[in-house]
């Protein structure tokens, strides 16, 4: 199965419940999926924020919807209509609106989620953005993460750079073909026992149903999942240095696979706020 980022999954069934397309319980437990409850710190700005500890008494987890319903509670208690995932990367703010403490955490965590809409929060108008801290626990063989949204003021969002599902989707197939000759060309399946059937697994896997909510575009649905999937078959390949025998050879393969990984990256971002924007209503019609 493939499976989205967090904040992927955040914006998109967040926007359902913010448009009334989903109950905050469904969408709570398609956002945690094999996570521990999610936690929230910093929601004070939203109205009606009273906190909610993810772990229950004598440790025992509690609600998986509790911290996550009452953030998109508070979010459409003070306005939010949609939200909006942003993927960047060292080099590449994706749009980030900024301030710097925002963005450096944002650029750190590789996503973050961010509300566009002027909101009428506790301490004045604003705008927020939610970054997720993970920490990691348990071994390599049944890991388990426990997710804490942060939720930071933000400044006004930057003028969209104008690529369309449409240009995402055709930047991604040039994308596909591209991460297919190069990565033949470095001879992934002999750089370790098992690559051969994990890559196999990631290019014949589909989407798990949870990622997206029900009424997502079909055309955002397939660019999603081919970005998915092409950044699945990247993180194997960056593994290790794989069957390059050089320093020169192991530098143009991290080089080729970092650019590959951007179109994807860049494409997902588009395909789900895409999604967003459709299922909330504002996406811009013809």
């Amino acid at each position: 199965m493939l499976h989205l980022p967090r904040s992927a999954r955040l914006a998109a069934w967040g926007t359902a419940v913010l448009s009334g397309r989903s109950d905050a319980g469904t969408a709570a437990r398609a956002v945690t999926g094999s996570d521990e409850p999610h936690g929230v710190s910093g929601g004070e700005p939203l109205p009606g924020w009273q906190g909610v500890d993810p772990v229950g008494a004598a440790g025992v987890p509690g609600d998986p919807a509790a911290a996550l319903g009452q953030l998109l509670a508070g979010l459409s208690t003070a306005g939010a209509r949609s939200l909006r995932v942003a993927l960047p990367a060292p080099g590449d703010p994706a749009g980030l609106p900024g301030p710097a403490a925002f963005s450096a955490e944002a650029v750190e965590a590789g996503e973050a989620v961010l509300v566009d809409e002027e909101l009428l929060l506790t301490d004045g108008v604003g705008r927020v953005g939610l970054v997720p801290e993970v920490a990691w626990f348990g071994s390599a063989w049944e890991p388990g993460a426990e997710v804490t949204w942060r939720v930071f003021p933000t400044w006004s969002p930057k003028a969209p750079d104008g690529t369309t599902l449409a240009d995402a989707d055709r930047s991604l197939r040039l994308g596909l073909a591209e991460a297919t000759r190069v990565l033949a060309g470095l001879d992934v399946a002999r750089w370790r026992d098992d690559a051969a059937d994990r890559i196999t697994a990631v290019r014949e896997g589909a989407l798990a149903t949870s990622e997206l909510p029900p009424g997502c575009p079909d055309r955002a649905v397939r660019v999603v999942a081919s970005a998915a999937r092409v950044r699945a078959i990247v993180e194997l390949a960056t593994e290790d240095d794989g069957a390059a025998v050089s320093s020169s050879e192991a530098l143009a393969r991290s080089r080729s696979l970092r650019e590959v990984d951007g179109v994807a990256r860049r494409a997902l971002a588009v395909a789900v706020n895409a999604a967003a924007a459709e299922l909330s209503g504002t996406a811009p019609r013809p």
